[in-house]
């Protein structure tokens, strides 16, 4: 692990060239730095034109310098920030500058996160949000990532552990202090009572994750049917470039092709299949079993049928969310009713409706929901095992109180786990290295 004493600087703003690079530095040396590059330290939160120099009094460039003092910084520590111009050579020579005083180094992955953390300014779900938020491509992934990265996760599962916590401290001051004129167990029935809506609250959390990850991770959509139904022109047509290779030959796609598409602000995994038939060819066998494998995996199965030759494989699953989408409508004079869409790759027709029918689906699986919901398996695991040993502690009826209250702690255990709030350090060398260099 690298030493959290050390001073560390990065660039934080895009590669260059660029108009503006920001490049940021934190940790115990760094108004010395300040001193050194740029002759003293800024006011406080105050952007200051300055020429940053070399130790040789040579200038580097002119640029904004903003000074940040503990603890009130992004990391906890003094922090810097160096606005100048966005060239590999001006970066170069203000790196170097930086590298050759002693305790101070280039940061790695996610290390100026790491320190936000280890200060306490930023909790693991909070963390996790600002690296999804970093890597969002769509409106929806966007609004998750706001909704960690500010803490509306994290204060549900706080608020959540303080309610367990609470529930354990009152069933033990009635074991302790018992009351003759009370009611015995009077107030840990109405503890149960608490304990109970709480199981529901968490279970319907937990239902809720699916979506999360699905707007995280992507909706998957699996184009299939026989071969030359059509497949890979609508992949292409979709996708309005040339992805997939198309021609008259049956079983031209042998494997599992990929894009991602933005429907209504959510991520759509578009996957085009090889056609679903007895193949001889080897390759194409393997072709087909992926597209099996594909189709099992999928949140929605675009069934294309070609109108002209209607062929469906008989050995389709259709237990899962499917569309049967009618293909080649240019060639076909009369269209039957057997389709829920109709639609020319040739020409167009009916693609806008599809895309709209995509949306629809999956905005009405979404519809309403909060973004605060869980959207990684981490969550996800520690979400089921908190609910398991809430519903022992709840369902024990015949079991002594202190047995029961301890299930509670563990149950309170797991949702610190979450946000970070108790020993987690063999998740953060994990969570911090999908950070790029610089956050």
């Amino acid at each position: 692990m690298a030493m959290l004493t050390d001073t560390i600087f990065a660039l934080s703003s895009g590669s260059p060239p660029s108009g503006v690079s920001i490049v940021r530095i934190s940790g115990p040396l760094t108004r010395d730095l300040l001193i050194r590059l740029v002759g003293s330290v800024p006011a406080d939160r105050l952007a200051s034109y300055r020429t940053i120099r070399t130790r040789n009094n040579q200038p580097i460039d002119n640029g904004l310098v903003l000074f940040f003092p503990a603890p009130n910084s992004f990391t906890g520590e003094d922090v810097a920030e160096l606005q100048i111009h966005g060239s590999r050579a001006a970066l170069a020579a203000l790196f170097h500058a930086l590298g050759e005083v002693p305790g101070v180094r280039m940061a790695v992955e996610g290390e100026f996160s790491r320190r936000a953390f280890e200060n306490g300014k930023l909790d693991l779900v909070e963390v996790e949000g600002l690296a999804d938020l970093i890597g969002a491509e769509t409106e929806m992934q966007r609004r998750l990532a706001i909704e960690q990265s500010a803490g509306g996760l994290s204060a549900i599962y706080d608020s959540w552990a303080e309610r367990l916590t609470r529930a354990r401290a009152l069933i033990e001051a009635e074991l302790d202090f018992p009351d003759e004129d009370d009611v015995p167990g009077s107030v840990s029935d109405m503890v149960w009572i608490d304990m109970g809506k709480l199981r529901s609250e968490i279970e319907e959390h937990l239902a809720a994750a699916s979506a999360g990850e699905i707007i995280r991770d992507g909706f998957k959509v699996v184009i299939a049917g026989a071969p030359n139904a059509g497949k890979s022109s609508l992949l292409n047509a979709l996708t309005r470039r040339d992805v997939a290779i198309v021609t008259e030959i049956a079983g031209t796609t042998r494997d599992v092709l990929q894009v991602d598409l933005d429907i209504d602000g959510y991520l759509i995994k578009l996957y085009d299949t090889a056609g679903l038939r007895e193949a001889d060819d080897r390759v194409e066998i393997e072709g087909v079993r992926r597209a099996r494998v594909a189709l099992r995996d999928a949140d929605l199965v675009l069934l294309l049928v070609d109108m002209a030759n209607p062929v469906v494989p008989d050995d389709l699953d259709q237990a899962s969310p499917h569309v049967t989408v009618g293909t080649k409508k240019d060639l076909v004079e009369i269209i039957s009713d057997q389709y829920d869409l109709q639609i020319s790759t040739a020409t167009g027709d009916g693609l806008p409706e599809l895309r709209r029918l995509i949306g629809t689906i999956v905005a009405e699986r979404f519809g309403g929901l909060s973004m605060a919901i869980p959207s990684r398996n981490r969550h996800k695991d520690s979400l089921a095992k908190c609910l398991l040993a809430l519903d022992a502690a709840i369902s024990q009826i015949d079991v002594n109180l202190e047995l029961r209250t301890e299930q509670l702690r563990v149950a309170a255990e797991f949702l610190g786990r979450i946000t970070g709030r108790f020993d987690v350090e063999q998740l953060l060398g994990v969570i911090f290295s999908e950070f790029c260099i610089g956050k």
